[in-house]
């Protein structure tokens, strides 16, 4: 079950040695530690991962999992962490490790996933982020949606306990945390000179075929479209599941004329020709703790069309975010469709998100790291 691996081409005994651990390494979290490692060859790398599946035994078992893991007998310069590790049961069960520095990075955090209604309600995986953050030296988040809602998160559910809680915990949390997003990798920057087609433009949804992404607010923009005489093509990919919302059937059958790609696209290459071919690209969610599929597309040149939530302030111009109404779908799917005809009617020249280029936030990366690994050799 564990998958242990070794970056044996940068195995040198000079090298600070890092134990990075992914406790359920999803198609975002790979690609983010496959990248860290790749362009960070002044450190030595081990990494443990646990497959993505059994999300709420995942979240609270992993230390467990990893009882008897044998990289967790040994000394480390430095413990890197994603967001379903339990950092500190891992330190509990492992005495040696708790005075080695941790990193954890927060992909997401579960004070701020929306609930599907399907959910069993459980504290738990809050707990653990939680626990987690207290027990790590240094808190990273990709974005600043994401610390600041996991800090309110916390905030409010410390709020509802009885007694027996540290004065200070929260400000201390905030005090060592910092934002460093998922860097966007160089090849996908193209030029910004591509020219829109504003008659009938080619609409790009890429993202994970799930609830919180939103597909029925999508439904109701390109139906809203469609009642305004506004001609599109479509492509819908990204990752697929078993079970999916009945609105990507519902799209299907009242757009099938517009199609232009529909499901997931295995093929990098493919997929990055997409991305540049695409003119605009949309998103719906009610969850998106970075937006990687948008700032992909963005860095390719698509112009944006985003609900003015979550993170994507933080990126995404004003222009070309539409006002959100997470209570009333319908009024968000007119504002949605207004936006997008106003793009097409003076289109903005397209802004790529520079600042998120992995040849700049690796050296970011860098320093962090550096940083921790100069705090344990004070120790």
């Amino acid at each position: 079950m564990p998958v242990a691996h070794k970056s044996d081409s940068l195995n040198k005994p000079d090298k600070p040695r890092i134990l990075l651990l992914s406790a359920y390494d999803a198609g975002s979290h790979q690609r983010w530690r496959e990248q860290l490692v790749a362009s960070q060859p002044d450190f030595q790398w081990d990494i443990l991962s646990l497959p993505p599946r059994f999300f709420r035994w995942r979240i609270r078992g992993n230390a467990l999992t990893w009882l008897n893991e044998p990289a967790l007998q040994k000394p480390w310069d430095l413990l890197i962490a994603t967001s379903m590790v339990d950092l500190a049961t891992l330190k509990g069960f492992h005495p040696h490790l708790a005075q080695t520095p941790s990193l954890l990075y927060m992909h997401e955090n579960q004070f701020a996933y929306p609930d599907s209604g399907n959910q069993h309600a459980s504290a738990e995986p809050q707990i653990v982020n939680l626990f987690s953050a207290v027990a790590a030296d240094r808190v990273l988040f990709n974005s600043a949606w994401n610390r600041d809602s996991f800090l309110d998160g916390a905030c409010r559910f410390l709020e509802k306990m009885p007694d027996g809680l540290p004065d200070g915990l929260i400000k201390g949390l905030g005090d060592k945390s910092r934002v460093l997003p998922v860097p966007i990798e160089d090849r996908l920057f193209g030029p910004s000179s591509r020219k829109l087609q504003t008659d009938c433009p080619h609409l790009l949804w890429n993202h994970r075929w799930e609830y919180d992404k939103g597909p029925d607010r999508l439904l109701l923009l390109l139906d809203a479209l469609e009642d305004m005489g506004q001609d599109f093509r479509l492509s819908v990919v990204g990752e697929q599941f078993r079970n999916e919302p009945e609105a990507f059937s519902l799209i299907r059958q009242r757009h099938q004329g517009r199609i232009q790609n529909w499901g997931y696209l295995a093929d990098r290459a493919e997929y990055d020709a997409l991305l540049r071919q695409a003119d605009l690209v949309v998103s719906t969610a009610l969850h998106d703790f970075q937006g990687l599929s948008v700032l992909e597309a963005m860095a390719s040149g698509c112009l944006a069309l985003t609900p003015d939530r979550l993170a994507y302030p933080e990126y995404v111009p004003d222009g070309q975010r539409y006002e959100s109404n997470e209570t009333d779908p319908e009024a968000e799917a007119g504002q949605a469709a207004k936006a997008l005809c106003q793009l097409l009617e003076h289109p903005p020249a397209a802004q790529l998100p520079e600042p998120w280029r992995l040849s700049r936030l690796k050296q970011h990366y860098f320093a962090e790291i550096s940083e921790l690994l100069n705090r344990s050799d004070r120790r």
